[in-house]
């Protein structure tokens, strides 16, 4: 076995530590589909030897950094290609769901943006200071309306506010999963960075989940990181003189598949606009 079916076979049959760190890779590697990205061969090759114990997280990533800055100056290549963008990021994920630290607050958002592209954006960590649309294959070209450039940090902090003093006492499993869909949904639409919002989204709720006692390391992220970026999207667009409107329904799935263990059947195509 090579390449991915590795990692899959250490998350299936490795040991403990082996099994955490093949989720952590798969997971880390799976995101950059958000993008339609595709790590290298030499980034899935040196994840595996992470997983298997041959080397850290930490070496693995120094290994990646050093490859690119080889690559760079034997082609003389200055721009980062997105094979890169999928390395780099990838590496810097895993380094990040490796660490038992968090904090909820707008900074910590930052600061994992600012940690999964430093090397790949130069506003990485920044805020932008720019309002932005995006065709969206899932709504046939259209754009979700993000929030605008003058008011990102002042929605950012109202959200976290409001997430910080909300009470989970009491609400039902099902009613859990709907509150975190809503947050997460909500938070992704403020859209705060020019590019890399799903991908620090995704990471910044998976630790998130643990802080609050979940085990998000299973395959779900990993294996339907494009649902869940087509799943947000659908969740912050209407169109009311066509009578489509926002809908939570496929992200309270895909997070009912990852918290409750549900087997919803998540296809991206049921998500397509007609």
């Amino acid at each position: 076995m090579n390449g991915m079916a590795d990692l899959e076979n250490y998350m299936t049959q490795g040991e403990p530590d082996q099994r955490e760190r093949g989720y952590i890779w798969h997971t880390a590697i799976g995101l950059q589909q958000v993008d339609r990205l595709k790590p290298s061969d030499y980034l899935i090759s040196t994840a595996n030897q992470s997983v298997n114990g041959d080397i850290t997280i930490e070496e693995a990533k120094t290994l990646i950094d050093d490859y690119y800055i080889y690559i760079a100056r034997k082609a003389h290549v200055e721009d980062v290609s997105r094979t890169e963008e999928a390395d780099k990021v990838s590496a810097q994920i895993a380094l990040m769901l490796a660490e038992k630290t968090f904090s909820f607050s707008p900074a910590e958002f930052l600061v994992i943006h600012r940690r999964m592209f430093s090397g790949v954006y130069p506003f990485a960590g920044i805020l932008r200071d720019y309002n932005i649309s995006k065709s969206e294959w899932v709504l046939n070209g259209e754009s979700v309306y993000y929030a605008s450039a003058q008011s990102i940090r002042e929605t950012l902090d109202y959200d976290f506010a409001q997430e910080k003093e909300f009470s989970y006492k009491g609400l039902t499993s099902v009613q859990i999963v709907e509150h975190i869909a809503k947050f997460v949904s909500g938070l992704w639409q403020i859209h705060a960075f020019g590019e890399g919002n799903t991908r620090t989204t995704a990471v910044f709720t998976i630790k998130y989940l643990r802080s609050m006692g979940y085990d998000a390391n299973n395959d779900i992220f990993a294996n339907n990181a494009w649902y869940f970026r087509n799943a947000l999207v659908r969740a912050n667009y209407s169109n009311l003189k066509l009578g489509i409107h926002e809908t939570r329904e496929y992200l309270n799935r895909f997070f009912a598949n990852l918290l409750l263990g549900e087997q919803y059947i998540l296809k991206n195509r049921e998500l397509l606009l007609s």
